[in-house]
């Protein structure tokens, strides 16, 4: 069952220092689930700075690590979400490492950047990195 421009069925899940890589994770995000099934993030951080990180940019998950490790939130989460691949994007060597050792796909960060024309936080440094986070507006 393969639909014309690849499959939506897909399970997507950033490692939180791939998402701060970005200069406009919130966008990514949003963009993500356009050609994914569920999206979210993973990380050894513990929970509150995933939340804070997420919830400053208004980015809205459907699966995070909360209280458990990497290796561990990307086995629970390929076990929940039944989808026909499941991606780990990351920044190195040790998440290429983790996306081999529990079975995911693994795709870094520059070549999902790329594929996908999101933009590296390097390469807007001419823009003020802060400015896009205030909002008067949010609750």
């Amino acid at each position: 069952m393969s639909q014309s421009g690849g499959s939506t069925d897909m399970t997507l899940a950033f490692e939180l220092s791939a998402l701060q890589e970005l200069a406009k994770p919130g966008t990514a995000f949003a963009g993500a689930r356009q050609w994914t099934e569920y999206v979210g993030v993973v990380s050894d951080e513990p929970t509150y700075v995933v939340t804070n990180f997420t919830r400053k940019r208004r980015i809205r998950q459907d699966f995070f690590s909360g209280p458990k490790g990497r290796k561990e939130s990307l086995e629970s989460v390929k076990g929940q979400f039944d989808t026909e691949r499941h991606v780990f994007i990351g920044v190195d060597d040790d998440d290429r490492a983790l996306a081999d050792e529990v079975g995911w796909e693994y795709l870094p960060l520059e070549d999902a950047a790329e594929k996908a024309d999101w933009e590296l936080a390097s390469e807007a440094d001419d823009e003020p990195e802060d400015e896009p986070e205030v909002r008067d507006d949010w609750p």
